[in-house]
């Protein structure tokens, strides 16, 4: 188990020490897009290499427990209809 957490912490860290796409020039897929695509989905993969950054929001799902929590959030969102042009009308870095 510790060396779950322990491989969880040193991708976040490789993730989060990936510079930004506002910072340089942004290259679509390689290491980086495949750690994306493995901790958050393909769906934070594919907007990852379209240049959007990751939301505080996906963050958290690789947080044990608290993505308990943000899942619930999520699926409140969805429950109520909130369109991917309001969630981009909210946080454009991130939609």
């Amino acid at each position: 188990m510790k060396k779950l957490i322990l491989a969880t912490l040193a991708a976040a860290a490789l993730v989060m020490a990936a510079p930004s796409s506002a910072v340089a020039a942004h290259q679509p897929g390689g290491c980086v897009g495949g750690i994306v695509g493995c901790c958050f989905g393909i769906r934070a993969a594919g907007d990852y290499n379209e240049g959007k950054d990751i939301s505080i929001r996906e963050w958290l799902r690789i947080v044990p427990f608290v993505s308990f929590v943000v899942g619930i959030m999520d699926a409140l969102d969805g429950y109520n209809g909130k369109t991917r042009t309001e969630l981009h009308d909210a946080q454009p870095t991130y939609f």
